[in-house]
């Protein structure tokens, strides 16, 4: 495992725009709060490109990651938005490169796919709340979460909520994974999460209830999950809203019990993080525990350089 530095005040964040588009006016409310805590914010080049639903070529989006890796005078990595794109990345990168030159990338939602690379070749990541995420405002526990994560601290406060008892049971592992859909996107790919032994987190932000269902089944279908050691559910955002009643309705909470409990795995349901409004930021690519009687998650090293 080659962990990055941790994050300290007048450290240097290179911001850039891996997936979808944003504006400059939705990105600079996030990138005050980085200033305002004494971080100096750099943006890359394509920041701020905008092709239809992709901030701008395959190859411009992939360039500014790699510089922000490769750049000595960088010290950490700031995503601006999720949204689309980060899988049409993937023949531009070479992820060995990027894990030599170890820094913190903080973003999640479609960052799920950059994350899960650098994990599995031993690279923690941050999955954490971005730029445009912070344009909105958040519990105060939130914006400490974030910033203790970033300085290698524990990312879990104590004022923070706790999660719900799905299947019982304590489980250590390796934290990884991230957005439902992007999880199941990767499977039959060089960078399809090995889940065995491992926490599983999963959350995902705007799916139908029977898509939901439907990238569970895959996880289940494919062999993925039976081996985890724990999963870590998060919110399935705005999901129950958005049922087709064509289809049918059924709330996503009973979509989780009724495929992932007769795994008998120790799982936890709303814990807070991911597209959730209050969510925690959660170092992935290191080792934790779930305690899914009391609904926590601990953990039991720090993924950076201290």
């Amino acid at each position: 495992m080659r962990k990055p530095k941790a994050l300290k005040p007048g450290d240097t964040l290179a911001i850039i725009s891996p997936a979808s588009p944003l504006t400059q006016e939705q990105n600079e409310k996030g990138l005050k709060f980085l200033r305002d805590q004494g971080y100096i914010t750099r943006l890359f080049p394509h920041c701020y490109d905008a092709d239809g639903f992709l901030a701008g070529s395959d190859k411009d989006r992939a360039e500014d990651l790699v510089s922000a890796f490769l750049d000595s005078s960088i010290d950490g990595i700031y995503c601006s938005r999720g949204g689309y794109g980060c899988s049409r990345l993937i023949p531009y990168l070479d992820f060995d490169l990027l894990v030599e030159h170890p820094k913190q990338l903080i973003g999640f939602s479609d960052l799920t796919v950059i994350h899960a690379a650098l994990n599995q070749r031993g690279l923690p990541t941050l999955h954490a709340p971005m730029a445009l995420t912070l344009n909105t405002p958040r519990e105060p526990w939130v914006y400490e979460s974030l910033f203790a994560a970033m300085r290698g601290e524990n990312p879990i406060p104590n004022s923070a909520p706790t999660g719900k008892t799905l299947v019982p049971g304590k489980a250590t592992g390796e934290l990884v994974g991230g957005c439902l859909i992007l999880i199941a996107d990767l499977i039959g790919t060089d960078e399809q999460i090995n889940m065995d032994g491992k926490i599983v987190l999963i959350e995902d932000v705007d799916e139908m209830p029977h898509r939901i269902d439907a990238k569970l089944t895959q996880l289940i279908n494919g062999g993925c999950i039976q081996n985890a050691a724990g999963i870590l559910i998060g919110e399935m955002t705005r999901t129950d809203e958005r049922a087709d009643p064509l289809i049918g309705m059924k709330p996503w909470r009973e979509i989780i019990r009724e495929r992932l409990a007769p795994l008998k795995i120790p799982t936890v349901y709303d814990f807070p993080c991911g597209h959730a409004k209050q969510m925690l930021s959660l170092p992935l690519g290191v080792s934790v525990t779930l305690d899914a009687d009391s609904g926590t998650l601990a953990y039991n090293e720090s993924h950076c350089q201290l």
